[in-house]
């Protein structure tokens, strides 16, 4: 990991596209903030979006570019459009599902970086099956939860 002592940054158009989970855009690594920061685009089609999860060492933020999508906080909703954001803390059960109808694309920003790696790791196993990717998951501090109960 180099020194963070410089400005990191990513062009228009550019950044490592990663197809897991849907298109994602790694704008910028935690490799090139000293592991402060980690920031990829998500591009997510109507009515999806991921299962309640918990990231166990990072927060989370997230600036709505495209779209409209619910977002889901330790039991709480709020439903965000084009420009909005939101911080989810680490440790939080979280989930967002783009309510529009159209696709929708989110910035997101994790500190401290490395979970951008997640999308890579799992878009280079194609076709791995739920149980290996929870498994890729525990290596970015990632914890899916499928108990209901836990997740209101």
């Amino acid at each position: 990991m180099t020194a963070f002592d410089q400005a990191a940054f990513s062009h228009s158009g550019a950044g490592v596209e990663a197809l897991a989970f849907g298109r994602h855009i790694i704008r910028i690594t935690a490799d090139q903030t000293g592991g402060s920061l980690g920031c990829f685009e998500a591009e997510v089609p109507a009515g999806e979006g991921p299962p309640f999860h918990i990231h166990e060492k990072e927060e989370e933020f997230f600036r709505v570019l495209e779209g409209r999508f619910a977002f889901w906080c330790n039991g709480a909703r709020v439903d965000l459009a084009e420009g909005a954001v939101i911080c989810v803390p680490r440790g939080a059960i979280h989930r967002f599902q783009n309510i529009g109808q159209s696709m929708g694309r989110l910035m997101v920003v994790m500190t401290p970086g490395g979970f951008e790696g997640f999308f890579p790791a799992v878009a280079r196993e194609a076709g791995a099956t739920p149980d290996r990717i929870c498994q890729i998951g525990e290596q970015f501090n990632l914890r899916f939860v499928f108990d209901a109960a836990q997740a209101v």
